[in-house]
């Protein structure tokens, strides 16, 4: 009986960074051309703009474009090792890039918006005095003025697990954990939070933290769930803002 080869599943973002990257090598777009703007990229691969912005980013993980803010999408000269950051974990150049860069930074989010608005919810309506306390103090302990280094969520994980040790449901405490652990080991989340959370992005974060945290001590569930609701999807949307402003 003749053997099967085993069939990878690739994550989609994956497939169009590694086509992408076929056209840059193949001498498509030169070193320091612009690459068409995201909209237009997106309707030509027929995928979601969030899509595209995972490969954009995992492309600029790999050494081969490079993102600037408010003004667009560049290639870079070719890098012997193919990595654009040496802060960055290394990774391969080419075959899809990296495994290191599995995880979708907005699949983790819409995980999150699943389960952390209950969260909320839960910890407003059966949170100790002790627990609503250690959110209260994890809330103090966020500084409205600092906005954190890329890839630095220490304080505002420490919120975010403070309202799931709160909601009186381990095991949906532990699911809340596992997501952050993911979130902390993605390259990808985190090029993604040092191009786009600034200083007054991390303020609006601080203000929606606000009314959750308020939500949960006035122990109203249903202003927590959605005041925590409102907070994901608004670092979807900063997440998401259009990169040549």
């Amino acid at each position: 009986m003749s053997s099967l080869q085993a069939v990878s599943a690739q994550r989609l973002y994956r497939l169009i960074a590694d086509q992408i990257a076929n056209k840059i090598r193949a001498g498509e777009f030169a070193p320091g051309e612009r690459l068409p703007a995201e909209r237009e990229l997106a309707e030509q691969l027929n995928v979601a703009r969030s899509t595209l912005r995972e490969a954009l980013i995992a492309l600029e993980i790999g050494g081969y474009i490079e993102v600037r803010v408010g003004s667009g999408v560049f290639v870079v000269e070719p890098r012997e090792n193919g990595r654009a950051d040496e802060s960055e974990p290394e990774a391969p150049a080419d075959n899809t890039l990296a495994a290191a860069l599995e995880a979708s930074p907005f699949e983790l989010l819409e995980t999150r918006t699943l389960f952390e608005p209950e969260c909320a919810a839960l910890a407003a309506r059966h949170g100790t005095p002790e627990q609503i306390g250690a959110i209260e103090e994890a809330h103090r302990r966020m500084k409205p003025d600092h906005s954190p280094q890329a890839g630095d969520f220490s304080s505002d994980r420490a919120l975010h697990e403070a309202i799931a040790a709160a909601c009186g449901n381990a095991a949906l405490a532990s699911v809340v954990t596992h997501v952050w652990d993911l979130c902390e080991a993605s390259p990808l989340y985190k090029r993604l939070d040092k191009h786009f959370v600034d200083a007054s992005a991390w303020r609006s974060a601080v203000g929606e933290h606000d009314r959750i945290v308020a939500a949960i001590v006035a122990r109203d569930p249903i202003r927590a769930r959605h005041a925590m609701a409102f907070h994901l999807l608004a670092i979807v949307a900063r997440l998401s803002e259009d990169i040549s402003q």
